[in-house]
């Protein structure tokens, strides 16, 4: 038999906590302390039957009936719940490779860890589980790994966007190269376009906003007239070309802005898609599915040149209270300045909740443990009774179920941005251009649903264990430990920023 994990702290916390729990149960057991219930229903059922009156018949019949039936209870509950029974056996931790796969996320296996040779005892103390607690765990593991299975596969769009707005240009050379581009190029372009004004469509007006344009590149007049105003060595002196320009010693010439953009490795845009991480490349590309991928290694050189990122949306798509309908000037004031709040508040925020996110796995781990190191004592104070195994059995699970809350806030934090930010081109989306950085840069609306989804990590588990308390299953003291333990984490994490600007300053 095996008892599943999901993660190696799990996997070894769980086995300190069953050799933990046989040591307690062998004390009470050695100690006599084992038979004090006993005692307790014995005193406790008689003196209910004394208590009770005179019309209740025999009282000595009815208070040994009732003695019996707790005694009967509390023998079955510590064959099943007690004694430890079945050896635990982590030989074996399956990972579906298939669903990693289309999930798109990568899962280390056993061999390619330090864990490949798993182990079932601890200082040559091996562990034995009860029969309910076994089945209770792997309940609670089915029902959460069936859950989890359930949320439908998505890209984390969080972390990929971050990794694009990380993503600088290394080669001081090719950044000098980039602005003597726009100098040379891009600038007379725009100033073309604006001394002709040609009726461009909402995507072309998009396109030129950018130094890599489509439109410059493929119209004639733009790209195809403008030339580099100094020599390059990768492409050689052409008479033909070059015409009337200064000739130099190394024989470098002067190219036409289109060869400056795209020729070959020399051009500008590959020199750009080197300096991106390949398989960062890929997984945008996986995800943008409704792009080309030419358009979406430009979408990515656009993030990577632009010295101002452009703006996804202004919140209209988010349904809000704020301010009046017809915003005032007072309104607008008010807006503006709750922006720099937010911006300011984030620099401390998103990394405090990002170790947050880090640890909660961890905690959990350890209250897991907790739990099944209080099981003894928790069923001796509680007299063997059901209702203590019931009570221990629904915190269990309600332990086990809050890592479904925590893959549904993850995949909702990535999602909600896929749904904003990626159906194609058109009415299925609200927004015509798309842009990698998926409203990293964008103002109040994005910038607040970030606050909001990183308390999701707390507040869905929180809200999980008070729908249990609506019937009964009192499991909030054992989840608020999740946000007492990360706490000073997160106080930690949210003074990386003042530290890093210290440096700075």
């Amino acid at each position: 038999m095996t008892l599943y994990t999901t993660d190696y702290l799990e996997y070894y916390l769980t086995l300190v906590g069953w050799i933990v729990n046989n040591g307690i149960w062998n004390i009470l057991v050695a100690s006599g302390a084992l038979a004090l219930p006993f005692l307790a229903i014995i005193i406790h059922e008689w003196l209910r039957a004394r208590a009770e009156g005179a019309d209740e018949g025999n009282k000595g019949v009815l208070s040994s009936m009732r003695i019996e039936n707790r005694i009967w209870v509390a023998i079955v509950v510590i064959m099943f719940a007690g004694i430890p029974f079945i050896p635990v056996d982590f030989n074996t931790i399956k990972f579906d490779t298939t669903r990693s796969a289309q999930c798109q996320v990568n899962v280390p296996q056993p061999a390619d860890t330090g864990w490949s040779t798993s182990y079932t005892a601890l200082n040559n103390q091996s562990a034995l589980v009860p029969v309910w607690w076994f089945f209770m765990h792997a309940l609670s593991k089915a029902v959460t790994g069936a859950a989890v299975a359930a949320i439908p596969c998505g890209t984390d769009l969080r972390q990929m966007r971050m990794d694009i707005d990380s993503t600088r240009i290394d080669d001081p050379v090719l950044a000098q190269e980039i602005a003597d581009f726009t100098h040379d190029c891009y600038g007379p372009a725009r100033a073309k376009l604006f001394m002709n004004r040609p009726t461009l469509s909402e995507e072309q007006m998009n396109d030129v906003t950018w130094v890599g344009s489509s439109y410059f590149l493929n119209t004639r007049g733009f790209y195809d007239t403008y030339h580099s105003s100094t020599p390059r060595t990768a492409w050689p002196y052409y008479a033909n070309r070059d015409a009337g320009l200064a000739q130099v010693d190394s024989g470098a010439g002067y190219p036409a802005c289109g060869q400056w953009w795209t020729d070959g490795s020399e051009g500008l845009r590959s020199r750009l898609l080197a300096q991106v991480d390949p398989d960062l490349l890929s997984r945008v590309a996986r995800w943008a599915g409704f792009l080309t991928r030419n358009e979406v290694d430009d979408s990515v050189i656009r993030a990577l040149v632009s010295p101002r990122q452009q703006k996804m949306n202004q919140g209209q798509i988010y349904a809000d209270y704020g301010g009046q309908v017809g915003m005032t000037v007072p309104n607008i004031v008010t807006r503006g300045a709750a922006d720099v709040g937010l911006a300011v508040g984030s620099l401390g925020y998103f990394p405090a909740m990002d170790v947050v996110r880090q640890a909660l796995p961890m905690v959990l781990s350890l209250l897991k443990m907790a739990l099944v190191i209080c099981i003894p004592l928790v069923l001796l104070v509680g007299t063997y009774d059901l209702k203590a195994v019931m009570a221990v059995s629904c915190v269990e699970f309600a332990l086990f179920f809050v890592d479904f809350w925590f893959q549904l806030a993850r995949w909702l934090d990535s999602t909600v941005l896929d749904a904003l930010y990626g159906w194609g081109f058109g009415a299925d989306r609200p927004h015509t251009n798309f842009n990698p950085l998926m409203g990293l840069n964008n103002t109040f609306g994005d910038m607040l649903l970030d606050f909001v989804m990183g308390t999701m990590f707390l507040v869905l588990p929180t809200f999980w264990v008070g729908a249990l308390g609506w019937v009964g299953v009192r499991a909030g003291a054992a989840v608020q430990g999740l946000a007492a333990a990360t706490k000073e984490a997160q106080n930690a994490g949210g003074k990386g920023t003042g530290a890093i600007m210290k440096v700075v300053k």
